[in-house]
């Protein structure tokens, strides 16, 4: 089956007009609204990143103004929104933005900037500043997987390159950016992974899976591999009048984030050993395990985390040092503005007996 662009464009476009959704980064699709947004959109869904979006704006109007901000209060901003990398990607590429003159509409030069693939520049680019190029993510993926009935698998690289190679001749020069984003929207509200509402799409009469009525086989992806289960321990230690926590360095799980002191451990461990071992070779501290307050689980992309959490007594006198591991060690109270994960909000829970987090 033949596909024309120059058919198709028109028709996405009319029903993106009718039935896009109201989202306050389309209201003002400014560079840096559009980058602040695709970032927190990458792997959440939009009803979550609204408000998100929304106080990142309040507080940090500019991309000059956010290229200033401190990274802490960025991660603490950002907690809860999950996949932190792409916190700490939007703070660099927001300053390395400004010491070139601003974000462009040229995806080549966007793709220089850290953490910014091409899904992002074409996006920026063609949202922002109205370039003829496409924009590919799992939406658009799915549709034109189904509209091609194109076997290819987007979990490759050739597959991805595949899907790139079929948006690019679709996009039209006139409103590129709206084009892409209908795409999205289509995939994101209409031709969904598990229910499409074929009867809904603009496109339907040209899609050959619908045709064939195997639009729910598309597209081919290898079955995901489950979270490998992994083990944990964490210690809740009142010090100075707070908890204490410690820093994740930049590069790791959960980096840049605050989280009582742990430890990964074996299926055999002695969680209550391997817990004390942590306080002392991590932070230099003599603890003792007091009692158990109960476990914590969390799933991440490829592990799923069981952490059995100990309230925890210090010996004898000593200050905590941020060894193995940590960037940094600091008394927390409540409402002192640091980043702390779901993992750590979950763990920290555990311990509201404590009159110091009331």
């Amino acid at each position: 089956m033949t596909h024309d662009p120059a058919d198709l464009a028109p028709r996405l476009l009319d029903w993106y007009d009718a039935h896009r959704r109201t989202m306050p980064w389309r209201e003002e699709p400014t560079p840096y609204h559009v980058l602040l947004s695709e970032l927190m959109l990458q792997q959440t869904r939009v009803d979550t990143v609204i408000p998100y979006f929304e106080r990142f704006v309040a507080r940090w109007p500019t991309l000059q103004d956010f290229a200033a901000a401190d990274e802490d209060e960025v991660m603490s901003m950002w907690a809860g929104l999950g996949y932190y990398r792409r916190a700490r990607n939007l703070l660099k590429a927001a300053r390395e933005a400004v010491a070139r003159g601003g974000l462009t509409g040229d995806p080549a030069s966007l793709r220089e900037l850290p953490g910014i693939g091409a899904y992002t520049a074409g996006a920026i680019a063609s949202i922002a500043f109205g370039t003829q190029t496409p924009v590919v993510d799992g939406n658009v993926e799915r549709v034109l997987s189904r509209l091609h009935r194109d076997g290819s698998d987007p979990t490759t690289t050739k597959g991805k390159r595949r899907f790139w190679e079929l948006a690019e001749p679709l996009v039209p020069a006139d409103r590129p950016g709206d084009f892409n984003q209908a795409l999205m929207e289509l995939g994101a509200t209409v031709c969904s992974p598990r229910t499409p509402d074929c009867a809904a799409c603009p496109w339907s009469h040209d899609c050959e899976a619908h045709a064939a009525g195997v639009a729910l086989e598309f597209p081919k992806k290898k079955p995901k591999k489950k979270p490998v289960p992994v083990r944990g321990v964490a210690g809740i230690l009142a010090f100075d009048g707070g908890i204490l926590l410690a820093k994740r360095p930049a590069g790791v799980l959960l980096g840049g984030l605050w989280d009582p002191p742990s430890a990964e451990v074996d299926a055999e461990s002695d969680l209550e050993g391997a817990l004390v071992t942590a306080f002392r070779e991590r932070l230099s501290l003599d603890v003792v395990v007091e009692r158990r307050l109960g476990d914590v689980k969390h799933v991440f992309t490829h592990r799923r985390l069981t952490r059995t959490v100990f309230r925890v007594g210090l010996v004898g006198v000593g200050e905590p040092q941020a060894l193995q591991g940590y960037d940094e060690v600091r008394v927390h109270r409540p409402g002192d503005g640091l980043a702390l994960s779901k993992l750590a909000l979950k763990t920290l829970a555990l311990a509201d007996d404590l009159p110091l987090l009331g």
